[in-house]
Parts: C-alpha cells; sequence; structure tokens
C-alpha cells in the first residue's frame, strides 16, 4: 500500500507499476491508501469520452454550485492540465510539477502552491500525471487527494468535482470512483459517444462493488435532440439528469477563458446556465443510484441508428 508523503520520481514510477486484483473484479489498478477519505463533502466525478466537453460541463457546474452558495473545489485529472482555465483564467501548475520543485517531500509544499482560487470562490487543483509512459495517472490523483487532506483543505468544502480523462483502462479514470458519491457520464447524441458511455458504465459497475459510488444520470452535450441516448437510457437503466444544446456562445466561453455565467446575457445563454443552476441544486437535493447493466458490443450497434 502506498502510504508515502513524499516519493522520488523514480519511486512514483516504480509504485505505479504495481498491480493487484482486488479492487473491481477483473480490474488492474495501482493500490492507493484506503485510509484517505475525502470527507463529508458531496463529491461528484465527471466521465466521457474524450473531448466531449467534460472539462467544459464541470467547470460549468462548478459554478453554478457556488452560484448556489457552495463551497466548491475542482479537481482536473487529465495531465493536459486544462480543466480548470475557464475558471481561474491561466493554466495552473499541475501537483506534480510542484512536487518535483521540491524534489517529492510533499511536507515542503504550502496549500497555494497547488490550490488556486476560480471564478466565484471556486477552488483549483489540476493533479497532472506522471511524464508520458513512465506511470500511473491513479497514483497522482491518490497523492492530490491525499495532500489535501493533509492540509485541511477539505474541510471546509460542500461540493469536490472530480473532471476525470476518458481513458477507461488508465488508473486516472478509476481513481476518482474510490471518492465519488455519483458517477455522471457526459455524452452526445450520436453512436461514438454512447458507445465509449457504455464502457464507462461497466467501469463504474466494476468499481461499486468496493465503494460507494453510484451512478447519477447522463448529461448530454451538444446536442439538438437525446432520441438516442433516450433508446440507449431506456435499454439500461439510465435517466437524463440535464440537456445542452450545441451552442457558439459555450465554443466562444472557451475561447475567452470564461465560465458561462460571466458571458454577456441571451435568451439562449440564460437556458443554459439555468439548467446547469437546475442540474446542481438536483445534486446537492441528492439522486437516487441508478443499476444500470451495460450492454453487449454488438447489441449497442444493433439498437442505435434509424430503420
Amino acid at each position: 500500500m502506498i502510504t508515502e508523503t513524499s516519493v522520488p520520481l523514480t519511486d512514483l514510477r516504480r509504485a505505479a507499476g504495481r498491480a493487484q486484483r482486488a479492487d473491481g473484479e477483473g480490474s488492474v489498478q495501482v493500490q492507493m491508501d484506503g485510509s484517505v477519505k475525502i470527507g463529508n463533502a458531496k463529491v461528484f466525478a465527471i466521465y466521457g469520452k474524450g473531448g466531449i466537453g467534460k472539462s467544459t460541463t464541470s467547470s460549468n457546474l462548478s459554478a453554478a454550485f457556488s452560484h448556489l452558495g457552495k463551497r466548491v473545489l475542482q479537481i482536473g485529472c487529465d495531465p493536459k492540465h486544462d480543466s480548470t482555465f475557464t475558471l481561474t483564467k491561466k493554466m495552473l501548475p499541475t501537483v506534480i510539477d510542484v512536487l518535483e520543485t521540491v524534489d517529492f517531500h510533499a511536507e515542503e509544499l504550502r496549500p497555494d502552491d497547488f490550490v488556486f482560487p476560480g471564478y466565484n470562490g471556486v477552488m483549483c487543483v489540476e493533479a497532472g500525471g506522471p511524464p508520458a509512459g513512465t506511470g500511473c495517472g491513479g497514483y497522482v490523483v491518490g497523492q492530490t487527494v491525499k495532500l489535501l487532506k493533509e492540509h485541511h483543505l477539505l474541510e471546509d468544502t460542500d461540493v469536490v468535482i472530480f473532471d476525470v480523462l476518458g481513458d477507461v483502462v488508465c488508473g486516472g479514470f478509476a481513481a476518482p470512483l474510490q471518492h465519488a458519491d455519483r458517477a455522471l457520464i457526459v455524452t452526445a447524441n450520436d453512436f461514438d459517444s454512447i458507445f465509449a458511455m457504455n464502457r464507462i458504465v461497466q467501469a463504474i459497475g466494476a468499481k461499486a462493488k468496493n465503494y460507494n459510488v453510484r451512478l447519477g444520470g447522463v448529461i448530454a452535450n451538444r446536442s439538438a435532440a437525446t432520441d438516442q441516448i433516450d433508446k440507449y437510457n431506456d435499454q439500461i437503466g439510465l435517466k437524463l439528469a440535464a440537456h445542452f444544446p450545441e451552442l457558439d456562445v459555450i465554443r466562444r466561453s472557451r475561447l475567452k477563458k470564461s465560465t458561462l455565467f460571466e458571458m454577456e446575457s441571451s435568451p439562449e445563454l440564460e437556458a443554459v446556465k439555468t439548467e446547469y443552476l437546475r442540474l446542481a441544486a438536483a445534486l446537492w437535493a441528492g439522486v437516487e443510484p441508478m443499476a444500470a447493466v451495460p450492454m453487449k458490443d454488438r447489441d449497442i450497434f444493433d439498437l442505435l441508428g434509424f430503420d
């Protein structure tokens, strides 16, 4: 079990290579310190295929929670470390970056070395990842949570949002599920996105055997309609939690490095902001867990599309 607070980079790589099979049927993940718990905050993990808009969704959901008066922490879990730039207006250094500056002696770090304030008080962290081909992203996520805990940064937090990378087979994908209460899947109304969602449903189901995480619903993104999503959801036992259309104002918000709550008002934008606020309020009130059963690949192929 990995419990060190300071780890040289060579040990980081070596630890990332250790595998174990006690964590979910058939899983091979790095073993994290199970004693490190987030605490009383409500924890949500945002999933979906690469490029589907997870970071846009996560950041605007964080902003919406903040407008409900909640103290929010967003943790980006992708080595690209681009989860929080619309909240902070800059690319943040990652936890791995700052650990490397102190030769992985975590006790030398201060909170403001790796936690940064963003829009409307949302606190932002980018976990980052080891250099390509050298280690496991799951270890990095675990170390990030441990640092936050050691610096007492989770005690005054109401909501934690993990914005998770899209690679289903990576430990960085799985690690947030050890902490999350609900996992939400972002998808578009197309075959590729729904096919990827099915793999994510399968992965979350495996983690749910050992952890408290449960599916909390589906977020339709960049989609005028939801007919294909609805067809899939009805088949496996999922429900739509929110629907965001493909609007130019959303694209422009990323270019302006801003959340939607900072953009110039328009009727279509107000509708999207209202939907984010509605989603945040529903998640805060509590959503029932969904016991979805993933489909076989061939069955999805036969299910989706038009006759």
